[in-house]
């Protein structure tokens, strides 16, 4: 994940050039010839853009609860749609990658032991996994797991996708166990233990998903008044509706957090959704206190967890993984411990940062510091 948008909300500019339309700022769609059927994702303002939308499409693959919809049309009536005074934007519908890297110890280091020791589980909290989704029958995981959904296939065959919401690639599930493994005295633990975990499977079994899925995820989980969504994935250019989704799920109460990227070394190079204003962006540390050498960084993070080499479950048992993807989940099992509390999605946002220790990093790469669980929970962890 890396790059900027510095201009989220500008709605792109399509013009006809040479029997090609060259699309400003919709990568992927130079190439497209007038007739060529193209997947967009359209955000509209009012009834009339909506209409003008759904009567440009050759097909409707998804209507959403905010002013988008993702359609199929052809590049020329794309065209069209982007000069519509009616409509804020027009992008191809691209793709999103879970941020792993192989090779990754973490729960120490946050001081969620100190959290169970007195007691904080994360008990009737509910996280949502946005990503590859969740081994259903992992012992570390199935006392936790709730419902689930799936935005694609499962393709591992009927022992691997007993749901279709199963994990058929590993991301999604080493990202549940960080957050919310069980405290069963084998395996692993997580940052909370006894939360209820929600797969939403927008990522595929090579771990990759269209905007327009990532983005129905994020609904999906606003809509079931979930309290947490943790995402563990990302790319280098901004998607509008996933933005509009972010903005939805935000305001119906949900903590969004996000992995800042794993385009290290660099500078500014948070990438989507993590730099998006309702994402809490977060960057990977290494056991030395340092920042991951694979980590992004830029104004928009915002706080700092272990994510090199991390030990966690998979399907049909454990590895170790590195990556912001691995130091998201750690944020979001904390986020989890708050709402469990009682805390908003903002209130729990300001307590992670507040209570945060300073690691002496620069801001561009801990933001406020990395995440001390107990802390955020009003517990004394300075003796570990």
């Amino acid at each position: 994940m890396s790059g900027k948008d510095t201009h989220p909300t500008r709605r792109k500019v399509l013009k006809a050039t040479s029997g090609a339309l060259a699309m400003t700022g919709i990568a992927g769609l130079s190439s497209a010839k007038p007739g060529d059927i193209v997947e967009l994702n359209v955000g509209f303002d009012g009834q009339a853009g909506r209409s003008a939308a759904l009567s440009a499409a050759d097909s409707v693959v998804r209507e959403f609860a905010f002013d988008a919809v993702t359609i199929r049309a052809t590049a020329q009536a794309a065209e069209g749609l982007a000069n519509n005074p009616n409509v804020r934007y027009v992008e191809e519908n691209g793709t999103m990658y879970a941020l792993a890297q192989t090779q990754p110890w973490g729960i120490d280091r946050v001081d969620a032991d100190v959290a169970h020791a007195n007691g904080e589980t994360g008990a009737g909290a509910d996280i949502a996994i946005v990503d590859t989704g969740i081994d259903s029958d992992h012992p570390d995981l199935q006392a936790n797991l709730g419902s689930g959904t799936s935005f694609v296939s499962c393709r591992g065959g009927p022992k691997s996708c007993r749901y279709d919401w199963d994990d058929d690639n590993d991301h999604g599930t080493h990202c549940a166990g960080i957050a919310d493994a069980v405290n069963n005295n084998q395996g692993v633990v997580g940052v909370s233990t006894e939360a209820t975990l929600h797969a939403v499977k927008v990522l595929d079994k090579r771990g990759s998903g269209s905007f327009s899925d990532v983005a129905a995820g994020i609904e999906y989980v606003a809509d079931q008044g979930w309290d947490v969504a943790s995402l563990s994935l990302g790319a280098s250019s901004g998607s509008q509706a996933v933005k509009d989704a972010g903005v939805y799920a935000y305001g119906k109460g949900v903590l969004l957090v996000a992995a800042a990227g794993n385009s290290g070394p660099c500078t500014d190079c948070v990438g989507y959704p993590a730099a998006y204003d309702e994402f809490i962006a977060v960057s990977s540390t290494n056991s030395s206190d340092g920042l991951s050498s694979f980590s992004s960084t830029g104004p928009e993070v915002e706080i700092a967890a272990p994510g090199s080499d991390i030990y966690s479950t998979i399907p049909g048992g454990y590895d170790t993984f590195s990556g912001t993807s691995m130091a998201c989940p750690h944020v979001s099992g904390a986020g989890g411990q708050l709402m469990a509390n009682g805390y908003t999605n903002t209130e729990a946002r300001d307590q992670l940062t507040s209570t945060a220790e300073d690691l002496g990093l620069a801001s561009n790469d801990q933001g406020a510091g990395l995440l001390d669980a107990a802390a955020a929970l009003g517990l004394d962890s300075s003796d570990n």
